[in-house]
């Protein structure tokens, strides 16, 4: 029997295992428990920045421990008690080019946010921010969900869930490429110190910030804006400045 294979039929098949692969990964870490990493994910460099049940590798901003109300462990989730204090909480390490992904829930009328390139040389914490909030209350864009917050507005067609729902969100910082995702879409992309960038910040309340929208190596934080947030699957890899990420 003559079991040759045309090239065209080589290239179909790889594809079709590599799909095989790729949905075989995606179900995996569908079905992981949260706040747990899978085999694959440890393999390829990914961290938890929350184990689900303490606040390790957390503390407030400029001080050194974690704060004793407004956050607590609920659930298996990091969550912020409205209206309880507490302050933002960042994380003990820094980083410089990243994947960053999260899942988070707010409810009606709320309004949250996660800011990267945060450094405690500033009185305050001030970085940049995913945006995090009910749509509802926004009345522009570059401050609506997936922003870069005052700066940058999101795609016009993102996939948000509605309030009480679990989005998942992602940071990539590569160099001086910056993306932000939504829930399997790219709603954000910029270039650090880019014109674009200069603009959106002039623009701005940071406009009289030292350095603001270029690259620094900082730490990752989550506001105390007195809102109720949820957040769990906290997870990062650090990424080699030379590494290049494709769409997926």
């Amino acid at each position: 029997m003559n079991t040759t294979i045309s090239l065209p039929g080589v290239v179909l098949i790889a594809l079709f295992n590599l799909a095989q692969v790729d949905f075989g990964q995606a179900s995996a870490a569908e079905a992981a428990p949260h706040n747990q990493l899978t085999e694959a994910e440890k393999a390829a460099g990914w961290k938890l920045l929350f184990d689900g049940k303490t606040t390790q590798g957390w503390r407030n901003f400029k001080k050194q421990a974690f704060p004793d109300k407004g956050w607590v462990v609920e659930d298996g989730c990091l969550k912020h008690v409205a209206n309880a204090g507490g302050g933002d909480i960042l994380t003990i390490d820094q980083f410089t080019d990243f994947e960053f992904q999260w899942e988070w829930k707010i409810p009606a009328r709320a309004n949250n946010g996660v800011k990267y390139f945060i450094t405690e040389q500033r009185a305050s914490a001030i970085g940049h921010e995913y945006q995090m909030i009910d749509d509802i209350l926004v009345k522009d864009a570059k401050s609506s969900t997936g922003s870069f917050y005052e700066v940058l507005p999101p795609a016009a067609d993102k996939p948000l869930k509605p309030p009480g729902q679990w989005n998942h969100s992602k940071i990539v910082v590569t160099r001086n490429h910056v993306e932000h995702w939504l829930n399997g879409t790219k709603v954000l992309e910029y270039e650090l110190g880019s014109e674009q960038v200069k603009a959106g910040v002039a623009q701005s309340k940071f406009k009289d910030v030292a350095g603001f929208g270029t690259k620094i190596k900082g730490h990752i934080l989550l506001t105390d804006h007195k809102d109720e947030a949820w957040f769990r699957n906290l997870k990062i890899r650090e990424l080699p400045s030379k590494f290049v990420l494709f769409d997926r």
